[in-house]
Formats: C-alpha cells, structure tokens, sequence
C-alpha cells in the first residue's frame, strides 16, 4: 500500500506517540517530558502535534487519504 508522505509522517508520530504511552504505562517513563521537561512550551507543542496524528489516524479510519494513494 502506497502512501503519501504526509501519511507517513502522521502514521510516524502517532506510533512514536503510542510508544511513549506504553513507556509510561509499563515504566512510568515519559521520553517527551524527560527530554524536553514536564510541560515546558517545548513538551506542549509535541504533545499537540502528535495529537494531532492520533487524530488524524482516527479520521483515515472512515475516510481514505485525500491524496487517493491508500
């Protein structure tokens, strides 16, 4: 299945996003906010761009992607 570089890259950070999740649901690590600090403006703005991959991910659930390539 061909996809187009935009849904490579939200497919990309949603799964980093989902790792992270299980990083701390297993660990009690969180890679973003020991990289970047807990909720500096740095951490904020990762959080909200994976957002909204998870986001979009859930739109490509019932609507394919607006290239036509999946």
């Amino acid at each position: 299945m061909k996809r187009c570089p935009i849904c490579k890259i939200v497919v990309l950070l949603g799964g980093l996003g989902a790792l992270n999740w299980l990083l701390v649901a297993l660990f009690n690590i969180n890679l973003v906010a020991s990289v970047l600090g807990d909720m500096t403006m740095g951490a904020k703005i990762v959080y909200t761009i994976i957002g909204i991959a998870g986001a979009l991910l859930i739109v490509t659930l019932v609507k394919p992607c607006p290239c036509g390539k999946t």
